[in-house]
């Protein structure tokens, strides 16, 4: 079973080669690793030059921000499971690949989702949140909940037979593909209890008061667009969770 990996950059030359490293040390052997960048001009690309040997696929070109790049990494996938590590983010472990490819196996799902910390962009030991998630049902996706997206694998045929990340949504992009893809079309999931993802905090959606604001309206888009009853209430506790996962210790 193939697994594709899909990395997005952009002038990120103080976290990339962390991020390369800890897909290539993975201990499962079939992962095809893609990486996307949007024309850094900071370094990037000479670090991934430096592991290009090693990449199996890199395009480099303008593109309309992350989920347009995310979109074109989609696009260039072979594998049978696709899941995206940020430019910024490591996995937790060098296991984290194959505790997946065997849930797949096992349960015979369309997606398989577990846990991630938030963590200081400096210091990756100093966790900020807790992000753990739980088998969820239907109505807990129409009350708000959703898995991490960092931490989320899909089955490439879901893409192709349900669509790619929405472009107008900004960074509502994977709720809302979340909501498309788990409440709308009902996919089979499966839940894995086990920390897979260490992401640093300031992500694409948590950089200024402004793109918090912007982060709001097209969330309760994406409740609207898939008809998810009550959006108001369901982006009031989907917010609301996120404070409760704080770590203030």
């Amino acid at each position: 079973m193939k697994v594709t990996i899909i990395t997005c950059v952009f002038n990120g030359v103080n976290f990339i080669e962390a991020c390369i490293a800890s897909v290539l040390a993975q201990n499962y052997q079939c992962i095809e690793y893609i990486v996307i960048d949007g024309g850094s001009t900071d370094g990037t690309l000479a670090v991934i030059y430096s592991y290009l040997d090693r990449i199996d696929r890199f395009e480099i070109g303008s593109d309309c921000g992350f989920y347009d790049a995310l979109n074109k990494g989609i696009a260039l996938a072979s594998g049978e499971i696709v899941g995206v590590l940020n430019s910024d983010d490591l996995f937790a472990d060098d296991e984290v690949v194959s505790a997946i490819v065997n849930c797949f196996r096992r349960n015979s799902c369309d997606a398989v989702y577990g846990n991630l910390n938030l963590v200081s962009r400096t210091e990756v030991g100093r966790i900020l949140r807790c992000w753990n998630s739980k088998e969820a049902t239907r109505e807990d996706i129409e009350s708000g909940w959703m898995p991490a997206h960092p931490a989320l694998f899909l089955k490439r045929s879901l893409f192709q037979s349900f669509g790619n990340y929405v472009l107008t949504l900004g960074c509502s992009a994977d709720y809302e593909l979340v909501l498309r893809f788990f409440y709308v079309r009902k996919i089979k999931s499966f839940f894995l209890n086990r920390l897979l993802v260490v992401m640093r905090s300031g992500g694409m959606s948590s950089r200024s008061v402004s793109i918090r604001c912007l982060t709001l309206w097209t969330d309760y888009h994406a409740l609207k667009r898939n008809k998810i009853p009550f959006p108001l209430k369901a982006l009031f506790v989907k917010k609301v969770g996120k404070l409760k996962q704080l770590r203030l210790w």
